[in-house]
């Protein structure tokens, strides 16, 4: 079923907050959310933002038709039920743009409207939020990884099939080259690649058995000689000579998904060499994450292909952000649960750079109040209007804007926060609320 409204992608307690809170003042106090991180996945020494783009987009679909309704009168009353018929969030969000680097206590999101209007927002947000950007920070950490090599997202087929779409999304955003997901390619323009797996190879079995060349003819033949062959079906020395003699020594690659991936591809370089095939590049995949990535530094391999521990939660922990009220009515309010506190007040923040460009620390203080002055360092803000009145700013940074940031992000890492060793994270928080 497609799913083009979005005010069902929600929790029910959410509507129910909002009924109880219609009967009451509290309902049309003005309130300000903020979504942020207690802390970061283990391991991990920064996060990356995804996903803001995608909350606005879902914002203007957040409506209560006659479908909806349908679901929610079962439990909801009457006055609740109207006015969720003529919802329209009329408020201003600002947030950290797609792109940016995030750490522990971050302001990412600010959510400033009446209590009944922002409240209803919360799963929406976070749904979209926890997962683009665990799958960033996840993709993330492997293009660092990889360094100048590109990588191939294509972990379409191990998770649902729209998350499948927003991690392609994500992942483009972090520095992975292309998708094999053609949803994604057309939705968002994210470059899309893919050539054959190994049934198309198997399918070309007859009565006297396999032939791996009709295979690879049928191939060359629709896609030309610049397309990849996959040579480890039956056994890969005479795969990488079977691809070599159909295509010829201008093959444009071939790709291993198996075994001892480091062995095999000094050894299939090697073979290519020694058969002319000098420019042919050797893909590889294969349940590969961060390490196995790492691991592979030294070895010829030129492009990596990602699928299963960069879109399930093994490879990408959530992101464990929350949306919190900090304010009402210009009161300061927090929670003060034991491990589940939050900080009172509106805030912004700031990060510091010392002027060769590599950051200090991040500051959060009080909004409305002057940025704190730091000697000797530069500091930028992070939070930029994303919504005015309901109505999307113009000029939002584009999803090339949001990968672009990234990368001029992460060179200005303290070199030890690149590193896939476990530690504090890269950047420590500084509070200045008074």
């Amino acid at each position: 079923m497609s799913i083009d409204n979005t005010a069902l992608l929600t929790d029910q307690y959410e509507l129910t907050m909002v009924a109880a809170a219609l009967a009451q003042p509290v309902a049309h106090k003005s309130c300000v959310f903020e979504v942020f991180a207690r802390r970061l996945p283990d391991g991990r020494r920064y996060g990356v933002v995804a996903g803001t783009g995608r909350v606005i987009d879902e914002l203007a679909n957040f409506r209560f038709g006659d479908d909806e309704i349908a679901v929610v009168e079962k439990f909801l009353d009457a006055d609740t039920v109207a006015w969720l018929r003529d919802y329209r969030f009329s408020g201003d969000i600002d947030g950290y743009r797609e792109g940016e680097l995030y750490f522990p206590g971050s302001p990412i999101l600010t959510v400033r409207a009446s209590f009944a209007e922002a409240v209803l927002l919360e799963t929406l947000i976070l749904s979209i939020l926890n997962h683009d950007s665990a799958i960033a920070s996840a993709a993330a950490r492997m293009v660092s990884a990889a360094g100048s090599r590109p990588i191939i997202e294509m972990g379409s087929r191990r998770t649902h099939e729209r998350a499948a779409v927003a991690s392609a999304r994500a992942a483009y955003i972090a520095g992975v080259a292309a998708t094999s997901n053609l949803e994604a390619a057309r939705r968002f323009g994210v470059p899309s690649a893919g050539t054959a797996a190994h049934a198309f190879t198997l399918g070309f079995t007859g009565p006297d058995g396999p032939d791996e060349k009709a295979a690879f003819a049928a191939q060359i033949a629709a896609l030309g000689v610049g397309t990849t062959l996959l040579v480890d079906t039956y056994d890969i020395t005479q795969g990488v000579g079977n691809a070599v003699e159909v295509a010829g020594t201008e093959l444009g690659a071939v790709r291993i998904d198996s075994g001892d991936l480091g062995v095999l591809a000094r050894q299939v370089r090697d073979q290519l060499d020694d058969l002319g095939a000098t420019n042919t590049k050797i893909v590889v995949s294969g349940d590969l994450d961060e390490y196995a990535i790492a691991s592979l530094r030294a070895e010829p391999v030129d492009t990596y292909g990602v699928g299963t521990s960069l879109v399930t939660g093994s490879g990408a922990p959530t992101a464990g952000m929350v949306y919190k009220l900090v304010e009402v009515d210009g009161v300061a309010v927090a929670k003060r649960s034991s491990h589940k506190e939050s900080r009172g007040g509106a805030k912004r923040a700031a990060r510091a750079a010392r002027a060769s460009g590599t950051i200090v620390e991040e500051v959060v203080y009080r909004a409305g109040e002057p940025r704190p002055a730091l000697e000797g360092l530069n500091l930028h803000d992070l939070q930029i209007p994303l919504v005015r009145g309901g109505e999307p700013v113009a000029g939002l940074p584009s999803l090339a804007d949001a990968r672009k940031h990234l990368a001029d992000g992460l060179v200005s890492l303290p070199w030890e926060g690149l590193g896939l060793s476990h530690g504090d994270p890269a950047v420590a928080t500084r509070y200045e609320l008074g």
